[in-house]
């Protein structure tokens, strides 16, 4: 029974490390994708076309 019961937790800790690191990388290149758009809109700020993406 104890065989069984380590088999199905493993299982069980596979899948969640596999679901929760398809999470990260979906959140990945959804923030990549975020940060693309405002690098290639940096010009659009009214600045003379030499917008600031960083505020730094």
């Amino acid at each position: 029974m104890v065989p069984i019961l380590l088999g199905l937790l493993l299982v069980l800790i596979l899948f969640g490390a596999g679901f929760a690191v398809k999470a990260l990388w979906w959140t990945a290149i959804a923030l990549f994708v975020v940060w693309l758009l405002g690098f290639l809109m940096r010009s659009t700020t009214g600045t003379g076309g030499r917008g600031r993406w960083y505020r730094w």
